[in-house]
């Protein structure tokens, strides 16, 4: 048989033979295509793609500035400030303000009141306590009949307009005869009346 092949290989002219090469080339290259295809193919896995962190807002401690500063009030303040963020939340100190005997360096606590008071005025507990509930040590009473708008603000749940309401209600009816009379002031009632009771005097 493979004497017949040669024989017929030999009997093909030039053309022929050429024909017969392209034809076998065709096949082998058919036949490796398949080859590759069929190997198998390597699965790319792509990792998840993180999702995006959100950064935690840092944690805010909420502090009453009162006294003689610019702009009395509620502040929130970041977790780690000082006395002396809180006052400069609230404008600075007013002319006449008196730092001397405050800790500026003291870190602010939740629900804290700091108080700047005028300078010559007694300081009530340096003016960076918490808010004091129940009796104020002896000599530290606030006099409500000669107390400034400043010291009256030291009080729990006096801010400046109620401070500025005692002094000109004192002013217009003379000197308060009792503490149950500050009930008579605008904007002072059972309530508030009983938190400063005992931290007042005549």
């Amino acid at each position: 048989m493979d004497g017949g092949f040669r024989e017929w290989l030999a009997s093909l002219n030039r053309r022929e033979a050429l024909l017969l090469g392209v034809l076998v080339l065709a096949v082998l290259g058919a036949g490796g295509m398949w080859y590759v295809r069929s190997l198998p193919q390597p699965l790319r896995i792509r990792a998840p793609t993180p999702a995006p962190t959100h950064a935690t807002a840092p944690p805010t401690v909420t502090v009453h500035v009162a006294g003689m500063v610019r702009r009395p009030g509620v502040y929130e303040l970041q977790e780690g400030d000082r006395v002396l963020d809180a006052i400069e939340a609230a404008g600075g100190p007013r002319r006449g303000g008196d730092l001397g005997g405050l800790n500026l360096a003291a870190v602010l606590v939740d629900a804290q009141q700091v108080v700047v008071p005028e300078r010559g005025a007694a300081e009530p507990a340096a003016g960076t306590a918490p808010p004091a509930s129940g009796s104020a040590p002896a000599g530290q009473l606030v006099n409500v009949n000669t107390a400034t708008p400043a010291e009256l603000e030291a009080l729990p749940g006096i801010g400046p307009v109620l401070a500025e309401s005692i002094v000109a209600y004192r002013e217009e009816h003379g000197p308060f005869a009792s503490i149950d009379q500050l009930e008579d002031v605008s904007g002072i009632g059972p309530v508030t009346l009983e938190e400063i009771r005992d931290l007042v005097t005549l």
